[in-house]
């Protein structure tokens, strides 16, 4: 305290409005009348610009609130993390706690991630060839297509029977979280896993360095033509081990949110509706959906800002 009010006695080291903002502080443990005989700031202006800065603050509360209400109707999922991250790109410098408090006060919290999701399993024993598990939960990397994950989910439709689903497997990259490619079917066959391994496989660039592609032992990986595929292009194939679904958490991981953000807030009628939602929401996720670990960056603008920085 005594260092504050040192510091306020000096007129040239704090201004009018520096003083009322240390006095507003040091009130919550002394009494106004005791902090003003020791500060030179008469109690009228202090209490004039108190009422300003307080008229002030409110307004700023006003703008950010309203942009924040932006940020949610353009990305209704979005915490308030990523509510932050989207205010800093927009130069809204604005603490991650405020962030919070204000839509806790307006409602705006997301809600979209307390469902519980099904799943969708590919095994079927042993009906091929397991490959041993190279990536061993090592999901960093600092290098664009070392480390390609891989998985197969389902997502329902109508009345959500076993002949109302959709299957989709997309590749990822886990340097930047991109799609690399994708599929979309409502028959999880091994020739449609095969369609997005070779559209990723072929953007692979020339590098000095191997890629892995990892999955889980689901019988489409299994099979000799996925395995033909890989050996084709010199890559490695990596397996989870059983019933071990961490062993490919980053594709847990993106299923979840991408049916949080899908399926589990709207119902789909017919398949046609649920596929160009998934589609949608696919370019969405690569290209406008940003990430805390990504820097506030979606995962295409990361991996551009990156690999061009290394050219």
């Amino acid at each position: 305290m005594l260092k504050k009010i040192r510091c306020l006695s000096s007129s040239e080291r704090a201004t009018r409005t520096e003083q009322t903002q240390v006095v507003t502080e040091l009130r919550q443990n002394h009494s106004l009348t005791h902090i003003l005989q020791v500060v030179p700031l008469p109690k009228s202006i202090y209490y004039y610009q108190h009422n300003q800065l307080q008229h002030s603050q409110h307004e700023n509360d006003d703008r950010i609130t309203a942009e924040i209400m932006n940020v949610k109707h353009d990305h209704p999922a979005y915490g308030y993390r990523r509510v932050t991250l989207a205010l800093q790109r927009h130069h809204i410098l604005v603490n991650h706690k405020k962030v919070q408090h204000i839509m806790s006060a307006e409602g705006l919290q997301s809600t979209a991630y307390t469902q519980r999701i099904r799943k969708y399993n590919s095994y079927k024993g042993m009906v091929g060839k397991v490959a041993k598990n190279h990536l061993k939960r090592r999901f960093m990397t600092d290098r664009p297509y070392q480390k390609l994950v891989s998985d197969i989910s389902e997502f329902r439709w109508g009345h959500q029977t076993t002949n109302e689903r959709l299957y989709l497997e997309p590749v990822m990259d886990l340097y930047s979280d991109e799609i690399l490619s994708f599929n979309i079917s409502d028959h999880p066959t091994v020739a449609f896993a095969l369609k997005p391994l070779h559209e990723a496989l072929e953007r692979l660039p020339e590098h000095h360095y191997r890629t892995y592609v990892h999955t889980d032992q689901g019988f489409q990986y299994q099979n000799y033509l996925w395995r033909k595929e890989l050996k084709s292009h010199h890559v490695c194939q990596s397996m989870s081990r059983k019933a071990t679904c961490l062993d490919n958490a980053q594709m847990e991981s993106f299923f979840h949110l991408m049916k949080a953000e899908t399926v589990a807030s709207h119902h789909y009628q017919t398949s046609e509706e649920l596929e160009a939602a998934m589609r949608v929401w696919m370019k969405y996720y690569n290209e406008c959906r940003i990430k805390e670990k990504l820097g506030g960056q979606s995962p295409i603008d990361y991996r551009i800002s990156t690999t061009e920085q290394a050219a």
